[in-house]
């Protein structure tokens, strides 16, 4: 008899439940739920973001996508989430987004997350480091974000389904990657054998959410995981990366629409894994979640978002010369000069702006007791379990890269130890102690959401 792998003994597990104990479920109250994906148009001439340097792939693998969950329910306003398969994109085109949803919805554009998957294998939708953003996929992005959004609010279910959920986990897919190195410097790229010890944390939660209509079908689904998207199960591909894979194989056996959320992973990468294993690894760690979820009541949706400002850091031009070129001298081989090339233009543009004040967006969300925050950055794994620890919904988790991009935001003792997250660049430019104002602003949001 042949080994029964792990995704076909949890639907084995699901049936069972429902055979045996669907009847007996606690009662809940739930939504209606639409959902759709909008595919985005690209090709092999666009560049890709991810990389310091400008590149280019040839085909592509899954479908690159704006994936929208809309939920309504008597009494609460309408909210959406929207996953984005791109690497990140500016509030000037999110907000543009928005109140065209707000427009031809009815869902205010307050009410509305837009969330990047953080892939490293699409299209530019952003300028960072040695090269400038795609207008006209910027373009395509926005109007499927609406697409989506349009489309899944005309599908809404007649009937309300249960939310399900369920807190898994998956601890092999990522690791804190900023490693201390020998010579005291902090691992960005090249050789690591000198590695000491992770600098923080890793955040292993896996949260599940899923809708089911009285047929038990299955409408939308959500899953949420903190490790930067970076691996294409085939190389040199245009890709929604691993978990995008992931997402749409479910997609494909569950038949409902499947949605990644992209936690905080800014200093969380996958060191180890071939991309294929980790994509397997996730799509099971995902269906023994959606086997174990329980039936949770919902009896509020609602959303708060709010304007946050901050500073373009102030910083000595001299010493950011030094960490950068002796860092890529040392470990990054025949790339060093072009890399510290990159970072040398990115500084000279930003010098005039040191201490410029800039507004972004910050907002929370909640489903009956489970909250997402959204933050508008690569936001430190550190930063974002301490929203998770203060919340009061005991069920939080973060949507990093949420409505807006402002490069990577660091927790304190990141800038104090240095390392390319922190280098001054378009990739990274907040001042110092602005993760942590972040943390309290969205957890005194959470604080008012959860009073309301």
């Amino acid at each position: 008899m042949e080994p029964v792998s792990k995704p076909a003994l949890a639907a084995i597990l699901f049936s069972i439940c429902l055979l045996i104990g669907a009847h007996s479920l606690p009662a809940a109250d739930g939504v209606r739920v639409g959902a759709a994906a909008a595919e985005f148009e690209s090709d092999d001439s666009m560049e890709i973001a991810g990389s310091i340097l400008a590149g280019k792939v040839k085909g592509q693998e899954g479908r690159l996508r704006a994936v929208a969950v809309v939920l309504e329910k008597t009494g609460s306003p309408k909210i959406a989430i929207v996953a984005c398969d791109i690497l990140m994109i500016t509030r000037d085109f999110l907000d543009a987004a928005a109140a065209e949803i707000e427009k031809t919805t009815g869902i205010a554009a307050s009410h509305v997350l837009i969330n990047c998957t953080h892939t490293h294998h699409a299209p530019s939708a952003v300028r960072v480091h040695g090269y400038d953003r795609n207008e006209k996929f910027c373009r395509e992005v926005q109007r499927k974000i609406v697409k989506a959004v349009q489309d899944a609010d005309a599908g809404l279910s007649s009937e309300e389904c249960r939310f399900l959920f369920h807190l898994g986990r998956e601890d092999t897919v990522g690791t804190n990657s900023r490693l201390m190195l020998g010579d005291g410097t902090v691992l960005w790229g090249g050789d690591r054998s000198d590695a000491v010890r992770p600098t923080g944390p890793f955040d292993p939660e896996l949260p599940v959410l899923a809708f089911r209509d009285s047929a038990e079908k299955l409408r939308a689904l959500i899953f949420n995981h903190s490790t930067h998207t970076i691996g294409m199960v085939q190389p040199g591909r245009r890709s929604p990366g691993f978990y995008g894979i992931a997402a749409q194989e479910m997609e494909a056996r569950l038949g409902g629409i499947v949605s990644f959320i992209e936690g905080a992973s800014g200093s969380t990468h996958n060191l180890v894994l071939r991309p294929d294993d980790a994509k397997n690894r996730i799509r099971d760690a995902v269906s023994d979640a959606l086997a174990r979820a329980q039936p949770r009541a919902v009896n509020k949706l609602d959303a708060i978002k709010r304007p946050f400002s901050f500073r373009v850091r102030t910083f000595n031009e001299a010493a950011e010369e030094e960490a950068v070129a002796s860092y890529c001298r040392k470990r990054m081989g025949v790339r060093a000069d072009s890399i510290i090339g990159v970072f040398q233009k990115m500084r000279k543009e930003l010098a005039p702006r040191q201490g410029e004040q800039r507004t972004t967006w910050l907002q929370v969300m909640r489903i009956g007791d489970v909250a997402i925050v959204g933050v508008p950055a690569e936001f430190f794994t550190k930063l974002g379990i301490d929203i998770k620890n203060r919340s009061p919904f005991r069920q939080t988790y973060i949507a990093e890269l949420a409505n807006d991009w402002i490069g990577y935001v660091p927790d304190a003792d990141a800038f104090k130890l240095g390392g390319y997250q922190v280098w001054t660049g378009f990739q990274s430019y907040v001042e110092p102690g602005t993760g942590e104002r972040i943390v309290d602003e969205a957890v005194a949001m959470l604080r008012e959401l959860a009073k309301k």
